[in-house]
């Protein structure tokens, strides 16, 4: 089975998609002002070493967070320096995480994390294309919400593999 159908047999709907941004609060004005989305949610998430201001929008069924730097070292702006403002993941919802993880390494595909779990959440990421940027975070959800203890998580996951 191809990867491709491998992940389409267990995929559910894009669950977000995370961009990196300059500036957080001039880069989300059009989405609220003009287009209708609602900003649901800020938050500071703090790494070992650098940190990240995000806010989450929706409309409707749609999420995208916003990410911004606080420090040139920091991953969010690390990835803008190396690849622009832009799209850094899309999270795909999947049932049966563990599953769809262990058929996709059988067919080649290298992540970047370990499993990363907290209450009800369950995700991971796959290594980031090295042309266009983008990872792929798949999600498992069990009622679980991301916190900022789970977003501080993945901040320090990545930030502890030197991941941007």
């Amino acid at each position: 089975m191809s990867v491709a159908a491998l992940l389409a047999s267990h995929a559910g709907d894009i669950d977000h998609i995370a961009l990196a941004v300059e500036d957080l609060e001039k880069a989300i004005l059009p989405y609220t002002q003009v287009l209708g989305f609602v900003v649901t949610s800020r938050l500071t998430t703090v790494g070992e070493r650098t940190s990240m201001v995000s806010a989450v929008l929706q409309l409707g069924a749609t999420t995208f967070v916003f990410t911004q730097g606080t420090s040139p070292e920091s991953q969010v702006s690390r990835f803008i320096a190396h690849y622009g403002p832009g799209v850094t993941h899309i999270a795909i919802r999947v049932t049966k995480l563990t599953e769809v993880v262990d058929d996709l390494r059988r067919s080649g595909v290298e992540f970047a994390t370990d499993l990363i779990e907290s209450p009800g959440l369950k995700q991971i990421f796959t290594k980031r294309d090295p042309g266009s940027g983008l990872m792929l975070e798949l999600i498992q959800r069990d009622g679980g919400q991301f916190s900022p203890t789970s977003v501080e998580e993945v901040f320090r996951t990545l930030e502890a593999k030197d991941l941007f």
